[in-house]
C-alpha cells in the first residue's frame, strides 16, 4: 500500500489536468508540462482532484504508484507557483554573469566557463560588493531545474578545507581541520 500514491491531489484554480491515454498534461498560468505514465498506473481526474491508482500489486506497479503521484504533484505546483534554486559562488575572484541563456562563469580556472541554460529555465545573476555572487534559476519543471543546478555545481563543487566552490544558498559545508603543524 502506497501512502503517498493513495492521497488525492487537489487541483488549484487556473490549473487544468487532462489525461489522454498514458499521457498526463497539466496547464497553468506559468506554462504547460507533460508526463507519460507507466501502463500499470491509471490517472483519473474527478471533482477537482487527481486520483492515481495501480492495476495490481506487482512489485513494479507498487514502486511506480507513489512516484507518478509525486511527479504529477510537482507538475501542478510548477505550473501554478514555479520552482526556484539559488546557488552561491564562494571563492576569491569567482564571478557569474548571465547573457541571455548563456551563463559565463569565472571559477578560478585558467579559462572562463560558458554554460548554455535550457530555454525552460530562466537564469539571473546578482553580484554585490563584499558578498558572494548568487545565481538564481527559476522554472516550472522541477526535474530539469535540479538537473541544471547539479550540472552547474559540478563545475566547481565545494571543497572541505576552505569551503570554496559553488554551493546552494543556505547549505552548510562541513570543514575539515587540515594538517596540524608538527613541532
Amino acid at each position: 500500500m502506497s501512502r503517498i500514491g493513495n492521497l488525492p491531489l487537489e487541483i488549484p484554480e487556473k490549473v487544468t489536468v487532462t489525461v489522454e491515454g498514458l499521457n498526463v498534461s497539466v496547464k497553468g498560468p506559468l506554462g504547460e508540462l507533460n508526463q507519460k505514465v507507466n501502463p500499470g498506473i491509471s490517472v483519473n481526474v474527478e471533482e477537482g482532484k487527481v486520483l492515481v491508482t495501480r492495476a495490481d500489486d506487482s512489485k513494479e506497479n507498487k514502486s511506480m504508484h507513489g512516484l507518478y503521484r509525486t511527479l504529477i504533484s510537482n507538475m501542478v505546483t510548477g505550473v501554478s507557483e514555479g520552482y526556484k534554486i539559488q546557488q552561491e559562488l564562494v571563492g576569491v575572484g569567482f564571478r557569474a554573469e548571465a547573457k541571455g541563456q548563456l551563463l559565463e562563469l569565472s571559477l578560478g580556472y585558467s579559462h572562463e566557463i560558458y554554460f548554455q541554460i535550457p530555454d525552460e529555465v530562466k537564469v539571473e545573476t546578482k553580484t554585490e560588493r563584499r558578498k558572494n555572487p548568487v545565481i538564481t534559476l527559476t522554472s516550472t519543471d522541477k526535474q530539469l531545474l535540479g538537473q541544471v543546478a547539479a550540472k552547474i555545481r559540478s563545475l566547481r563543487p565545494p571543497e572541505p578545507y576552505k569551503g570554496k566552490g559553488i554551493k546552494f544558498v543556505g547549505e552548510y559545508i562541513r570543514k575539515k581541520a587540515g594538517k596540524s603543524a608538527s613541532v
